[in-house]
């Protein structure tokens, strides 16, 4: 953050510090999570069935969704205050 560009901190009601954000990073990170709860499911199934392909292709796109809910949080940390979306 530039000093020229110092704004404060703005707070919700519950006191929590609030972070600029755009729609697209708020979507990545609750489809993301939305869909870890499935893919943990879909590979324990998988695992107690005997299905090992399976398995591996839950346990690869969980890695991915990982990685995008990480990336998405890190841009949502980078951004400047007050930059439109």
């Amino acid at each position: 953050m530039h000093d020229d560009d110092y704004r404060p901190e703005e707070h919700s009601s519950s006191g929590k510090p609030m972070v600029p954000s755009t729609p697209r990073d708020v979507v990545h990170i609750r489809a993301g999570s939305f869909i870890l709860v499935f893919l943990f499911a879909i590979g324990a199934i998988s695992i107690i069935a005997g299905i090992g392909w399976l398995a591996i292709v839950a346990g690869v796109l969980v890695v991915a969704t990982i990685v995008d809910i990480v990336l998405a949080v890190r841009r949502q940390k980078e951004r400047g205050a007050g930059e439109a979306g």
